[in-house]
């Protein structure tokens, strides 16, 4: 296996990301329409108990985001996160985690377009395919610009959800606090139908891998930041935040929500957000809330788009690709790499179409999961750069307290994802499917590397 430098280089001033770019395409990342839509099925599901699975997700966030900042802080310049994994377990593992990052998110690429295309196709009366594979060549399009266009364009798409959050949060709060409106008793409508935990625990832990798969995305930054002028600075200082603002922006809104509505007024598949819109008497809410989706599949679109093509070029840039993958230079856009991207989500968008319940139901399951995998390996990653520093005499840039047994638990609470995922009847085939997804990527890692 070709054993090159990093292949990272910071792009030119100019043409590079900037501070604020790196800022909100984390934000942009996670925040998407799972939160917007997707949370009334867990909202519908374990009531006002959604808020400590919304907690417990976001405390797996941040602690990941600042193992990995630690990382990046350590030994600065070696590439994504891949490249961590990589020097902790060795070629095979970069290989894996590489691959596996890339499928996940080639099929978030090609769901997130159908999505999209359902969407538009209200305003726009055209097939869903051909909407979903126009959207793919606009995003495609942005993704050939230079880094600052594209991350221009992912500052603004982001920064309308962000600014939605927040002003719905300013405008429930007023409407409890009775500064506007008939009034509402808040407090009955939190515990007033059934308690807190309405279904129990265990339906609280249920739930977690479903709120799991709408947290993600946060790592998007670490490779984003390695194409502005700061690279290790911006990485830094947004594992540091990120984790704690996306926490909080869920777990403010969501409960919000409860807040305004009973818990038994949401409807899963409808927009929490527009039921309590309508219960405040604000006009235009389903308008504006379509508006504020589509910006949040857009954004998951563009952010998809780049990650797939830096993460290709990446491993092109190590031999676990075809060289044609990779990066002429450190100020060029890997523009083969985000056509191949384009293509395969575009694959992925049309088997949603012609063989929903077979081959798009089966890449879903495959992917569902091994971000989860991709996680465990980044903090494994931490656990053993660690301890090689300590062993050496230079673990002076880590401080995650209470180490190792912080990397345990947070290990220990992956597995037990998983596990409630295969006693989980809805959930059982995705846990399997990502299980035996990994093994296979890792069985193609071993095959590779005898190759080269």
């Amino acid at each position: 296996m070709a054993e090159q430098g990093s292949t990272t280089t910071p792009v030119s001033a100019s043409g590079g990301l900037k501070n604020r770019h790196i800022a909100m395409i984390a934000l942009g990342g996670i925040i998407g329409a799972g939160l917007f839509v997707g949370s009334s099925a867990a909202i519908a599901t374990t009531g006002p108990g959604v808020l400590v699975a919304f907690l417990a997700v976001g405390l797996l966030v941040i602690l990941v985001m600042r193992m990995l900042g630690e990382l990046v802080v350590a030994d600065p310049g070696r590439g994504s996160f891949v490249e961590y994994i990589r020097e902790a377990h060795g070629n095979r593992a970069g290989f894996t985690a590489g691959w596996l990052y890339w499928f996940f998110w080639v099929v978030v690429l090609g769901s997130e377009a159908i999505a999209g295309a359902l969407l538009v196709r209200d305003w726009v009366a055209l097939p869903v395919w051909l909407l979903s594979l126009l959207l793919i060549v606009a995003l495609k399009l942005i993704n050939f610009a230079a880094p600052r266009i594209f991350g221009e364009c992912e500052f603004w798409l982001s920064l309308i959800k962000v600014l939605s959050i927040v002003a719905f949060i300013g405008v429930a709060l007023l409407y409890v606090l009775h500064v506007f409106g008939p009034g509402v008793p808040a407090l009955h409508n939190f515990i007033g139908h059934g308690g807190f935990f309405p279904h129990g625990i265990v339906a609280v832990l249920a739930i977690i891998p479903t709120i799991l798969f709408t947290m993600m995305g946060s790592e998007i930054a670490t490779v984003a930041a390695a194409e502005s002028s700061e690279p290790s600075k911006n990485v830094a200082r947004v594992t540091r935040t990120i984790g704690t603002r996306v926490t909080l922006f869920y777990l403010f809104s969501v409960a919000m929500v409860l807040l305004v509505v009973p818990w038994t007024n949401i409807v899963p598949g409808k927009s929490p957000f527009v039921t309590a819109m309508d219960t405040m008497g604000i006009p235009g809410a389903g308008l504006f809330m379509r508006i504020v989706v589509l910006s949040a599949i857009l954004s998951c679109l563009n952010s998809s788009m780049y990650i797939t093509s830096r993460i290709l070029t990446e491993l092109a840039g190590r031999g676990d690709a075809p060289s044609s993958l990779a990066r002429s230079n450190a100020t060029t856009v890997p523009r083969m790499a985000v056509v191949v991207s384009s293509i395969v989500g575009a694959l992925v968008a049309f088997s949603s179409i012609l063989s929903p319940d077979t081959i798009f139901a089966f890449l879903l399951s495959c992917s569902g999961g091994v971000i989860l995998v991709v996680y465990s390996m980044i903090v494994s990653a931490y656990l053993v750069t660690r301890r090689r520093a300590e062993k050496a005499g230079q673990a002076e840039g880590f401080n995650l307290p209470f180490f190792p047994v912080c990397n345990y638990v947070t290990l220990l609470a992956v597995a037990l994802v998983f596990v409630a995922m295969i006693f989980n009847d809805a959930e059982r085939m995705t846990a399997l499917a990502s299980l035996g997804t990994s093994i296979a990527f890792y069985g193609a890692a071993c095959v590779w590397s005898r190759r080269s």
